[in-house]
């Protein structure tokens, strides 16, 4: 990848970005919601990736996270190259850094299921899981090295927004960028919804995860199969990362491992193995985390988000849209 530039501070993920404003005790909720709702989105869409490997492959691809960081500095590096040659439109650029990040970004998801997880499908189940831990290891060290251990700055790209139930001068503000976020996030769950449903792929997806060796007997093409399951994780991840770069405007090589726990923490909650469970076990993640921060201390917000998985999982194994295991004999 390129070398991009140095900044030196960057807000904590899951903090949402400073505002110029700071409301009253009652005023809290609702831009506590719009933030909560925004960072959600972003779990989503990263906890889908988790979901779908896992509801195939039946293990978790913990190289998930750092695949979503690899896509967050392509989408720099992209913006960064279109502005050179003088392609400024916001929109347009928007639109080309979408299409290649996801290209690029999905081109790694599919390294990762090539080098990580073939070569180890018949092995024994441990063997995938510490390979894919080697690999996540491996892209933070690979980002590291090529574009330097500081945080990596954006300017603004979208800028404006509206606000909502002014009251006393106060209201909650709702900006271009979360508008955007939500908008497209929505977009996306719908599209591959439809993919997984009433697709002759999402009927092989489907056909793996219940059994992959009657699959492969009745025509189905396993390994192709898992391998653009793992293309389509890691291109929504890259969504998920130029979501993370418009938003807070900063990326480093870290933010692969802390979005990743929290977006495997999200796929749990909601059911691992469901699409519809991963994109509600992100929304709530984000909003436990936003109002926690927002009505206690932000210091423990993750405590907080941690506990009711805790307590979700006591009493419902599964999660919220799981469905139980059932042992094949």
């Amino acid at each position: 990848m390129l070398r991009l530039p140095n900044e030196r501070a960057r807000p904590s993920f899951g903090r949402p970005p400073p505002t110029q404003e700071t409301p009253p005790a009652d005023g809290v909720f609702r831009p506590a919601l719009v933030n909560g709702v925004t960072l959600g989105s972003i779990y989503g869409l990263i906890a889908i990736g988790y979901t779908m490997v896992y509801g195939i492959v039946g293990m978790i691809n913990f190289a998930h996270g750092d695949v979503f960081m690899i896509g967050a500095f392509l989408s720099l590096i992209v913006f960064l190259a279109l502005t050179s040659i003088g392609i400024t439109f916001v929109p347009l650029a928007l639109l080309l850094v979408l299409f290649v990040a996801m290209a690029l970004t999905a081109l790694y998801g599919w390294t990762v299921e090539r080098v990580a997880y073939r070569p180890l499908r018949g092995s024994f189940r441990l063997a995938p899981l510490i390979s894919a831990i080697g690999m996540s290891i491996f892209l933070q060290n690979y980002a590291q090295v090529t574009q330097g251990a500081r945080f990596k700055p954006l300017p603004p790209v979208v800028t404006g927004g509206h606000k909502f139930g002014a009251v006393d001068g106060f209201g909650v503000n709702i900006s271009n960028v979360q508008i955007i976020i939500v908008l497209l996030t929505v977009a996306l769950m719908v599209a591959f919804t439809l993919i997984v449903s009433r697709t002759n792929l999402g009927r092989a997806q489907r056909a793996c995860e219940q059994d992959r060796k009657m699959a492969a007997l009745l025509g189905v093409d396993v390994d192709r199969t898992i391998s653009l399951t793992f293309v389509m994780g890691a291109a929504l991840a890259s969504v998920a990362g130029l979501m993370y770069l418009l938003y807070y405007g900063v990326v480093d090589f870290y933010i692969g491992f802390v979005a990743g726990v929290k977006a495997f923490t999200a796929a749990v909650l909601g059911g691992i193995g469901s699409l519809p469970g991963a994109m509600i076990g992100g929304l709530l993640i984000g909003l436990i985390e936003t109002f926690w921060s927002a009505y206690f201390s932000v210091e423990y917000k993750d405590v907080a988000a941690f506990s009711i998985l805790i307590i979700v999982l006591i009493f419902l194994p599964s999660g919220l849209l799981g469905r139980p295991e059932v042992e094949k004999v």
